[in-house]
């Protein structure tokens, strides 16, 4: 059975804002709710590598090889910048404009490629998920229960957040900050990705 502090540490994990949120909210904001529902599910199967890895060891693999570690996470930083630049430039899958034309399975794999490519979500499971597990059950369930959960929890969320942003989206498009958000939003994807490349593992 699924701990309170498990449930209670999960969402707080989930609510704070990271790559995953922030492609949510951009996508919500111009796109509307649909599109942002298809960046949600693409976020949250990108942690479906992690838990994949979580079962056979790799984990420990990563976190205990440098160069694992490195190649991750500035293949990572390199795709966030990417980001950016596309979305400054009023491209791409998150691209602030809407006259150009982003089908659901793009953002979805847009949403998918910012987690799998992000180190930090795959320490996260190693770190985090033993911590509520209990030694006299057998490990394995419990992962599984847990996983599904934490990934359920995250795709609800980050619905919540695409929703919320493609409530207010059509207000900010008619005041005419589209830009300032435009340019806000690539600045945020080139902060986290160089965030993500001076961060040691």
């Amino acid at each position: 059975m699924l701990s309170t502090e498990f449930l209670i540490a999960a969402m707080i994990v989930v609510l704070i804002p990271g790559t995953g949120v922030f492609c949510t909210l951009a996508t919500g904001i111009v796109r509307g709710r649909p599109a942002s529902v298809a960046a949600a599910f693409g976020c949250t199967l990108g942690i479906l590598p992690a838990i994949a890895a979580a079962f056979i060891g790799l984990l420990a693999i990563l976190h205990a090889s440098a160069i694992a570690y490195t190649v991750l996470k500035y293949a990572g930083a390199a795709f966030l910048i990417y980001l950016a630049w596309q979305t400054w430039n009023g491209r791409g899958p998150i691209s602030l404009r809407k006259d150009v034309p982003v089908s659901f399975s793009k953002l979805a794999t847009t949403g998918f490629l910012v987690n799998v490519l992000n180190p930090k979500l795959s320490i996260f499971f190693l770190t985090f998920l033993p911590q509520f597990i209990d030694p006299g059950v057998a490990i394995n369930p419990q992962l599984s229960v847990m996983s599904l959960v934490f990934m359920g929890m995250t795709f609800a969320i980050f619905v919540v957040y695409g929703a919320i942003a493609s409530a207010i989206g059509p207000t900010l498009r008619r005041t005419g900050v589209a830009g300032w958000i435009r340019r806000s939003t690539a600045l945020t994807f080139a902060g986290l990705g160089a965030r993500l490349a001076l961060t040691e593992s």
